[in-house]
């Protein structure tokens, strides 16, 4: 079920990007049968997020928005549970780093209430930047938080803003810690993510950091992603709801701290 998932919103990333996709491409891409294939396009058009065409699909006219309001209902409540640890360990003046994802969308969605009840950051607020516009969207009207969004080239199917530009900016600013939401997490080679770009952009937060602080369900231990971000070198925690003992041994001699709530 996780890797149908996986391949649930990879697909909908493809329709997004390029506005259809055939079965063939599926196959070729996901190397899975065309039978799959049909199944998975089926499953997307059933929930009206994509529109049958013979031979593969095309973008539904109401689908700009899809991948970041269909990837929550997958690990929905531990990514819920993640973000309110992760809120808790800021503290009023952080300046803190959220990449695009739907788990760095719920660590803003928490960072806005903590920061709404707590009356210690009505005296003194926090900044946060971002390279997702949603996510500055969620916090933009928030008065304790003062927001900083990179500029680049915006990818439609994550609202990141990614590219030269984006690194630019964030090599001339300072943050007291980076909440980074990946695709995979591989104990021999390091993170991952799905896009190059993105993963540059990605890249440069981590070199911005004091503090890095991965946020990951346990699914990702499993999954694939196709773009390095880095080794686990500028990692030091890892936020996550569970995690195998081979793999947390392994992270454990990186010298990460690995947290489970």
């Amino acid at each position: 079920m996780a890797y149908q998932s996986f391949r649930l919103t990879k697909i909908l990333d493809l329709v997004l990007e390029n506005g259809s996709i055939q079965v063939e491409d599926i196959e070729t891409l996901l190397g899975v049968s065309p039978a799959t294939a049909r199944r998975d396009l089926d499953k997307l058009a059933s929930q009206q997020m994509i529109t049958r065409v013979r031979g593969g699909a095309v973008a539904n006219p109401l689908s700009g928005d899809l991948p970041l309001r269909y990837r929550p209902v997958n690990q929905g409540r531990i990514k819920q549970r993640l973000a309110k640890a992760a809120a808790k360990m800021v503290k009023p003046g952080d300046v803190i780093g959220l990449n695009g994802g739907t788990t760095t969308t719920e660590v803003s969605r928490e960072l806005a209430l903590r920061v709404a009840k707590d009356s210690a950051f009505q005296r003194q607020g926090i900044t946060v930047v971002t390279n997702a516009i949603n996510i500055a969207n969620e916090l933009a009207l928030r008065p304790q938080i003062k927001v900083i969004v990179v500029g680049g080239t915006l990818r439609p199917c994550s609202y990141e803003v990614v590219g030269n530009m984006s690194g630019l900016v964030l090599d001339n600013l300072a943050m007291s810690r980076v909440f980074l939401a990946v695709v995979s997490i591989d104990v021999n080679r390091g993170l991952f993510n799905d896009d190059l770009l993105e993963a540059e952009t990605n890249a440069d937060f981590l070199r911005s950091a004091q503090r890095v602080t991965v946020v990951a369900d346990s699914s990702k231990f499993s999954a694939l992603g196709t773009a390095r971000i880095c080794d686990f070198a500028p990692i030091d925690e890892i936020l996550t709801d569970s995690v195998e003992a081979h793999c947390l041994e392994a992270l454990e001699s990186y010298g990460i701290e690995v947290l489970t709530v």
